[in-house]
């Protein structure tokens, strides 16, 4: 008895080691040694400050990964569910705006008062004032988009967009990541030509785009890389593409723009959403294919997964960190995808949250 009972076990230690080893995955990993992550002092201290953060109900629903308000102050998250829920300048009285029947990620306002949309599975999206949803562009270069993510649009009616993966879509993101390959774009339709054209290829996750205040260049988080990178739209670098900051302590996802004020000293600014902080064990696994390999096998629970934590930083137009917002506390509002400045106040979407999130600056 004793003896079958250690046969059945050494069976199955052998299985167990034979899939963890040996099982076919969907996902080709990279090797890539990322630099060593920054420690959370000096411009990351570690702080509080987002201690106070109002929620915002949008009834039932989650992760409203994207916020964007407009020209009355009514504020809109995207659902899970493919619904647009829209509230008051107030936070409350929530109600379906729109529904995409897709995943709304990426939400911005146009000058006309359209909500364009960065839907993951739909496509580039503009919703009417009514809640009546268009389809502008599903595809790029013949190819269907895979799961597009952000989106900003320029003062010309130029809408730049990210196709985050062409291989995963946003239900396994994570496999994106573990993977580290280059399988995003940064994209631009041109409301004139009804077209698009890829700007940027071969991105590792590619998120949160933000065209410059001066119109002169776009942003787009390179999350896979912990950085955000900086492609010319005019001058003598027109065309081409650097990194605007890099080595980050999170994984950065949503930025958004805020213009300076000429009668004052309000400069330019960015603020840029990391979703998560660094984890030691994740970027210990990125040099090692086959071991990133073996945790893909393993049960979720067992996965590196976002840690409860609220950041979020601001960056001014040369790419310097100039104000820092945490929160760590268990009951935080945490991780905070985008983040949206208007009347003296910050609202956050989020990909852990039921609610959006309002923090008054002061």
């Amino acid at each position: 008895m004793k003896r079958n009972i250690l046969s059945f076990l050494v069976a199955l230690l052998a299985a167990t080691l034979a899939y963890l080893f040996f099982a076919p995955v969907p996902i080709a990993p990279a090797a890539w040694t990322p630099p060593a992550a920054p420690a959370l002092v000096g411009p990351y201290e570690q702080n509080s400050r987002l201690a106070p953060v109002e929620r915002l109900s949008l009834g039932q629903g989650h992760a409203p990964e994207d916020v964007a308000i407009d020209s009355d102050g009514r504020i809109h998250g995207g659902l899970e569910d493919g619904r647009i829920v829209q509230l008051q300048p107030d936070g409350k009285q929530p109600r379906v705006f729109a529904n995409t029947y897709g995943r709304p990620l990426g939400l911005v306002f146009d000058r006309e008062g359209n909500l364009i949309v960065a839907d993951a599975i739909k496509g580039l999206l503009s919703i009417s004032k009514t809640g009546e949803v268009k389809l502008l562009t599903d595809q790029a270069d013949g190819v269907k988009f895979g799961c597009l993510n952000d989106l900003d649009v320029a003062a010309d009616g130029t809408i730049y967009f990210t196709e985050a993966s062409n291989k995963f879509p946003m239900s396994q993101h994570v496999n994106d990541l573990l993977e580290h390959q280059p399988n995003g774009r940064l994209l631009a339709w041109d409301p004139k030509t009804q077209q698009t054209r890829t700007l940027l290829r071969d991105i590792y996750f590619a998120n949160g785009v933000a065209v410059s205040p001066d119109q002169t260049f776009v942003l787009v988080c390179e999350t896979g890389m912990y950085r955000v990178r900086r492609v010319w739209l005019s001058g003598p670098k027109q065309g081409q593409s650097d990194v605007f900051i890099d080595n980050l302590p999170g994984f950065p996802d949503g930025i958004s723009a805020i213009a300076g004020d000429k009668s004052s000293d309000r400069k330019d600014k960015f603020w840029l959403a990391l979703v998560t902080p660094r984890q030691a064990l994740f970027d210990r696994l990125l040099p090692h294919p086959f071991l990133r390999k073996v945790v893909y096998r393993l049960p979720k629970s067992l996965q590196p997964a976002p840690q409860r934590y609220s950041f979020v930083l601001a960056l001014d137009a040369q790419g310097h960190v100039i104000d820092n917002l945490q929160n760590g506390a268990s009951d935080c509002y945490s991780q905070i995808a985008n983040v949206v400045e208007h009347n003296g106040a910050l609202y956050f979407g989020s990909i852990g949250e039921d609610s959006l999130g309002r923090f008054t600056l002061r």
